[in-house]
Order: structure tokens, then C-alpha cells, then sequence
């Protein structure tokens, strides 16, 4: 398209890599995508959607979507399988529809050349220097993300890091209040944090070595991915210890969410090792809650599940209204370990 120009790309840029957390880059990058594909013609470009994969169902869901809801019947099969071919392939697919725009499909891959997500672009032009410079915005994208998780992921597990945590949690406290504020259906929602400790993996390292240890970690923290949703953010706060934060629709679903992850634990079967457990303890986030404050309510039900059994989970607002803990308090001496 002639209306593309220099200044237009680079704006495009500036716009992108003025972003330091990788959600709102994403979201950044829809944007910036479907104002570079309608730039000479608004009717042009329908709709940008960026689809995640959803391990934990086996498909790939729309995460962010910019302009209109995408013409194609959602639960179209055909239009499914194409998006798990090109999310196997890594390879640049169109979507052809009857009377619509087509569905342009982009891979979006990391550092490793895995394919981490699909940008799907409905437009009905979209010319061979367009595609460059799509393709050419896309690989800028993937270079910045790179830098982004290298300084917020954990070496070991691929994890986000202790650093990062601060950032993400007063992010989620201040969408919180904005939610309230407006009463969205947002603030409907309900977030807990939860601290996981893997139970006596002092005894891993010294009956297996470190290095052992430290592949039951990379384990342990794999089947944390696969288990947990995309956008429910996980971090390694260090040691055994991880830390994750949750958005549930009702104050039923995290305990199910929890015990879930700590019965696929006890299943598996770590190298060497043999089977492992795993306690937690976990807390409400409420809107105007502090993040060490939050910290200190599941890292007190955590204590009170290594104290009594282990290989459980534990919700600290439910401790205090049993009377089996008090506010600010810790249970006596409690092995971590």
C-alpha cells in the first residue's frame, strides 16, 4: 500500500516498545496492526485478534481482539484446525471465507522458535509490501518480548521472577479499584494468591544432589504451566517456593483450581525422585489489600499446611474464622522444609 510510510512504521514502533509488560505490549501490537492494515482504507481491515493456546483444554482462544468480532463462526472447525496447524507449523496460513474478508494467520514464536501465539488479521486487501512490513513488525515484536522475559523470567524454570512480581500485582490491584469505581463487570470477579512450597525438598537435595533438585523444580514448574491458565500470572519466588495469582469467577473455583494442581503433583513421577507433594496457602486479594500484606496471609496458611500434615492447601480467611489462626500470628515453629 503507498499510504505506508516511514514515519507511519516508526510511530508504530515507538508505540510498542514504549511498553514493558508483555500483556499491554500485546495489546499494543493489535492495535498498532490493524491501524497499519486500515491505514489507507478504514473499511479495509475488520478485525485483529491475537489467540493464546489453552493447555489445560487442548485450544487456542482469543485473547485480545481490536476493531469488530471476527465474521467467522467461532465454533467453525475448519477455521479451528487451521489455527492448530499453523500453531504446530509456525507457518503463515490464509483462512478463505464465503461473502467475509479473509483471515490472515501469523505466528508469533520466542527466543527458541517456538510458536507462542496467532495473530489473525481479517482484511480483505492486504498486498505483498504490506505483508513485509507485517512480518518485518512481527520479528522487531518478537526480539523486544525476548528482552522483556529475559529480565522478568526465572533462569531455571522459565518463570517470572521475584523482580517482576511487584509490578504485576499492584497492577492487578489498581485494574481492581478502576473496576469497582465503575462497577464493571470486572469487579464481579475474585482474585486469590497463593504461595506453593514443594514438601521436604531440603531431602531432595541432600539424597539426590543439586542438580536433581533442581530438575524436579523444572518439572515441578512445567506442570504449573500446563495446569494453570495463560493469564493466571506464576513466579518462582526462589528455592522451592512459587507464587501465583488467580482470577476466579466465584470463591468456589480456586480451591478446586488448587487442589487440582496438588493431586497432578502427587501423580507424577519425578526421575530418581519418585512422587513429591506439595502444600500451599492462599489468600483473597481485595481491592485495597498491599502486596506484602498478601504475602504475609497466604505465607501464614502456608505455614499452618506444613505444620499440620503437608500435601494440602489452606485459605487463610478461613483459618481465622475457625479460629485456627490469628491475625499477624504464626503457628509455633514450623519445618519448611
Amino acid at each position: 500500500m503507498n499510504t505506508i510510510n516511514t514515519h507511519s512504521v516508526l510511530n508504530k514502533l515507538i508505540t510498542l516498545t514504549n511498553e514493558r509488560d508483555v500483556l499491554a505490549l500485546e495489546q499494543s501490537l493489535a492495535e498498532a496492526l490493524f491501524e497499519l492494515v486500515g491505514a489507507s482504507d478504514d473499511d479495509n481491515v475488520k478485525s485483529v485478534v491475537i489467540y493464546h493456546p489453552d493447555d489445560t483444554r487442548k485450544q487456542l482462544l482469543p485473547a485480545i481482539v481490536v476493531g469488530k468480532s471476527p465474521e467467522q463462526d467461532n465454533s467453525s472447525l475448519s477455521f479451528k484446525q487451521l489455527l492448530i496447524d499453523c500453531f504446530k507449523s509456525g507457518e503463515y496460513c490464509i483462512y478463505e471465507q464465503e461473502c467475509a474478508s479473509p483471515i490472515r494467520l501469523y505466528p508469533v514464536k520466542n527466543a527458541k522458535d517456538h510458536t507462542v501465539a496467532i495473530i489473525a488479521i481479517e482484511a480483505m486487501v492486504c498486498g505483498s509490501h504490506l505483508h513485509e512490513v507485517i512480518n518485518l513488525l512481527l520479528k522487531i515484536y518478537q526480539n523486544f518480548t525476548g528482552l522483556i522475559n529475559d529480565n522478568e523470567r526465572d533462569t531455571l524454570t522459565g518463570l517470572l521472577n521475584r523482580k517482576t512480581f511487584d509490578f504485576r500485582i499492584n497492577k492487578i490491584l489498581v485494574q481492581m479499584q478502576e473496576a469497582a469505581k465503575l462497577q464493571s463487570d470486572k469487579a464481579d470477579q475474585v482474585y486469590f494468591l497463593a504461595i506453593f512450597d514443594i514438601d521436604h525438598f531440603k531431602r531432595v537435595n541432600d539424597e539426590f544432589g543439586h542438580l536433581i533438585g533442581d530438575e524436579v523444580l523444572l518439572l515441578f514448574s512445567q506442570l504449573m504451566t500446563q495446569t494453570f491458565r495463560s493469564n493466571d500470572p506464576i513466579f518462582r519466588f526462589g528455592g522451592e517456593e512459587f507464587v501465583g495469582v488467580f482470577e476466579c469467577s466465584s470463591h468456589d473455583d480456586i480451591p478446586n483450581i488448587l487442589n487440582r494442581f496438588r493431586e497432578k503433583v502427587g501423580q507424577f513421577n519425578f526421575p530418581q525422585v519418585g512422587k513429591v507433594t506439595v502444600s500451599a496457602g492462599y489468600t483473597e486479594i481485595f481491592t485495597y489489600g498491599l502486596p506484602s500484606q498478601l504475602i504475609d496471609h497466604a505465607d501464614l496458611a502456608l505455614y499452618f499446611a506444613k505444620n499440620n500434615g503437608r500435601n494440602r492447601i489452606c485459605f487463610y480467611e478461613q483459618l481465622i474464622a475457625d479460629g485456627d489462626l490469628q491475625e499477624n500470628k504464626k503457628e509455633g515453629d514450623i519445618e519448611l522444609f
